[in-house]
C-alpha cells in the first residue's frame, strides 16, 4: 500500500439512542496519504479516538464510506476486517499493552504467532524489528526492566514486525517524559518519511507539532482545521 491512500467520506458515528444519543463524528471527510505522519488533535470528547477506530476498521461508522486502495471496507464482514487489520495495520497505544511475564523479544513474537509465523525465521524477524527501534541489545529484558520509552519502542517493534503499511498510534507519548517522548515521535516520523508508511497519531501533546507533517484538529466531532506542518 505504499504511495496509496485511506479515504473517509462523510463519516458519521453516534453512541446511544434517543435523548441520550451523542454524535462522536459528524460528516468527517479525510484523505490520508502514505509517506505522511498526520496528527489528530483536539480537546477530550472531540472524536479523536473514534476517528482512529474508524480508520483502523475497529469501528463501523453509522454512515459514510471508508476505502483502502480504492476498495470500500465499510461493509466488510468482521472476519474480513480482522484479516485486513492483521495484514495492513500496526497499532501503538498509550499503555504499551506488553505482557509483563514475557521478554521484549517474546512480546514482539506474539504478533507473529497471531499471524501464524513461528520458528527460527520468526525469531530472526522479531530480533530485526527490535533492532530497528534501537533495542537490539535488550531483547531478553522484561517490561519491568525497561524504561517507559523503551517499553513504547517494544510496542512499536511489535506493531512493525508484520511490515504493515499503516501505523496508528493513540496517545503514544502521553506517559513519557520529554526526552523519551521526542525519541518515540522521531521514530514514528521516520516510519512515514523514510519507510513511506501511512502514520496517524492521536495526541493532546503539543510537542508533536514539531514532528508531524500535517495536523487535523477535531472539535465536537467535526474537522475544524487541517493544515500542513512541514
Amino acid at each position: 500500500m505504499r504511495d496509496k491512500q485511506i479515504v473517509l467520506e462523510q463519516i458519521g458515528v453516534s453512541f446511544g439512542k434517543g435523548a441520550t444519543q451523542v454524535s462522536a463524528l459528524r460528516e468527517v471527510s479525510l484523505t490520508l496519504q502514505s509517506g505522511q505522519a498526520t496528527l489528530v488533535m483536539g480537546p477530550s470528547g472531540s472524536g479523536k479516538t473514534s476517528l482512529l477506530s474508524v480508520i483502523g476498521c475497529l469501528l463501523t461508522p453509522d454512515c459514510g464510506e471508508v476505502s483502502m486502495l480504492g476498495r470500500s471496507v465499510t461493509s466488510l464482514s468482521e472476519n474480513a476486517k480482522g484479516e485486513l487489520r492483521r495484514q495492513m495495520i500496526g497499532y501503538v497505544f498509550q499503555a504499551f499493552r506488553l505482557f509483563r511475564s514475557l521478554s521484549a523479544l517474546e512480546n514482539v513474537l506474539v504478533a507473529l504467532e497471531i499471524s501464524g509465523r513461528r520458528g527460527r525465521q520468526a525469531h530472526a524477524t522479531a530480533r530485526q524489528a527490535l533492532a530497528s527501534v534501537g533495542l537490539a541489545e535488550k531483547w531478553r529484558l522484561k517490561p519491568n526492566e525497561l524504561s517507559g520509552g523503551e517499553k513504547q519502542r517494544v510496542a512499536i517493534a511489535r506493531a512493525l514486525v508484520n511490515d504493515p503499511p499503516v501505523i496508528l498510534a493513540d496517545e503514544p507519548t502521553a506517559s513519557l517524559d520529554s526526552v523519551a517522548g521526542g525519541q518515540v515521535a522521531e521514530l514514528l516520523l521516520k516510519l512515514a518519511e523514510e519507510d513511506k508508511r501511512l502514520v496517524v497519531v492521536v495526541s493532546h501533546d503539543p510537542r508533536w507539532l514539531s514532528f508531524g507533517q500535517r495536523a487535523v484538529v477535531l472539535q465536537d466531532g467535526q474537522i475544524v482545521e487541517d493544515r500542513k506542518l512541514r
